[in-house]
């Protein structure tokens, strides 16, 4: 590949800021990497410490579902470089991968330094050039040039074209800050707040005078997991309740099916000021057969002492149904089976953004054109998590990442060929 006499600059060390110099360095681009952090891929490697979860083996029409009402115009990149294509991806570097039972794909290790320390060893290859503790603080208003804040003092660097890969507002302490909007807001580009995905939810007070959950149950089951259960949201026509499990924190709820619903729990809550999700605490049972079991005559045995016995409720989903139930519901057969199959929990605000697995918002995809750039700012791109897309956990989000970056990186070398060469000296 000819080198390009041009250079490119990309700010932000995350997956899609290095996808997009991967693709640059591939294209014969000269790249530099600008991160605020000691050093790169800080979030990829909290996020893998549980196992790496790089993608998800679904097929490529459900997998685009999972991005909601952003899916269409995240359909190119997604096709360009879905799951099938993350999976190659990693395995050129080495890598190999599986499907879990969940569809989710791994690491055959589980671990995510290998992967990263054998990525930055191919681009460093590739000749791109690493600048850590960079903090990018806008642009030079008289010549253009990115400013950034550095150890040494402050730092002047021109570049032909600048991707932006800055990340949303989750987990500040590693990098992702979302410092960035305001200075995008101030130069006319399109950028919705921020706010929180994947995130836990606040209880509402599920007795007079009591401010989220008991003192009781959080005490006795703050941290612990609720499974297996499935949960829906109350709405009308009643919607397909999904299987999981989720954790009882001290204010609330959090954990993977509540990530499910996230984006649909934040928005109702904004638009009337609550939302009500409903938890299936026997999800294996029909609604007759719990029916038939409340109703059992229990002789002498206490509600807890049948119920244990007949259904197996026991631990934090009896405590959870003397939470939010009444003496009177919990003592009536119907009411008690009904609360058993669809326990309503009000829940009345989303966590703080800088707890969040991920944000929503950002700058909107309409302000991009085809290749990624700002119509705004002619050779500024923008990948990754701070475009205003969302998606659940299980792969998918490190996939648009990675997608996004990939759509970024080729669409600056596309745009610096079509430009006349610079004039030496």
């Amino acid at each position: 590949m000819t080198s390009l006499p041009f250079r490119a600059a990309v700010i932000g060390g995350g997956p899609a800021g290095l996808m997009a110099a991967e693709m640059l360095a591939r294209e014969g681009v000269p790249v530099d990497l600008f991160d605020a952090m000691p050093s790169v891929g800080r979030k990829f490697l909290l996020a893998g410490r549980g196992g790496l979860n790089l993608t998800h083996s679904e097929p490529p029409a459900a997998f685009i579902t999972r991005y909601g009402d952003r899916g269409d115009a995240l359909r190119d990149a997604l096709s360009s470089f879905g799951g099938d294509e993350v999976r190659r991806w990693a395995a050129g570097l080495g890598i190999e991968t599986f499907v879990g039972t969940s569809g989710r794909v791994f690491p055959a290790d589980m671990k995510a330094a290998p992967l990263l320390r054998a990525w930055l060893h191919r681009l460093r290859a590739a000749g791109v050039r690493l600048h850590t503790r960079h903090r990018w603080k806008g642009w030079d208003p008289a010549t253009g040039n990115l400013l950034f804040d550095a150890p040494a003092g402050p730092v002047v660097h021109a570049a032909d074209a600048t991707v932006l890969a800055l990340g949303g507002a989750s987990w500040p302490r590693l990098g992702s800050d979302g410092a960035w909007a305001p200075l995008l807001a101030a130069r006319g580009v399109p950028v919705e707040p921020l706010q929180p995905a994947n995130c836990g939810f606040d209880v509402a007070p599920t007795r007079p005078g009591v401010a989220g959950w008991s003192d009781h149950l959080r005490r006795k089951f703050a941290g612990q997991p609720i499974k297996p259960v499935a949960a829906r949201l109350a709405t009308q026509p009643p919607e397909e309740s999904q299987q999981g499990e989720f954790v009882l924190t001290e204010t609330g709820i959090e954990g993977s099916l509540v990530y499910a619903f996230s984006a649909r729990l934040r928005d109702e809550i904004a638009a009337n000021g609550r939302a009500t999700w409903l938890i299936d605490l026997l999800p294996q049972h029909s609604p007759a057969q719990v029916l038939a079991e409340t109703r059992r005559p229990r002789g002498p045995r206490s509600l807890s002492t049948h119920l244990k016995s007949r259904l197996g409720i026991a631990g934090l989903k009896m405590a959870l149904l003397h939470e939010v139930l009444s003496v009177e519901q919990l003592n009536d057969p119907g009411q008690l089976a009904a609360a058993l199959k669809a326990l309503p929990l009000t829940l009345a605000r989303p966590r703080p953004v800088e707890e969040a697995i991920s944000t929503a918002g950002g700058v909107r995809l309409d302000a991009l054109d085809a290749n990624g750039m700002l119509r705004e700012l002619p050779g500024v791109f923008c990948a990754g998590e701070m475009l205003d897309w969302e998606a659940p956990t299980g792969g998918y989000l490190l996939t648009a990442c990675f997608a996004t970056g990939r759509v970024a990186g080729q669409g600056v070398a596309r745009w610096l060929r079509e430009r006349p060469a610079p004039t030496p000296g």
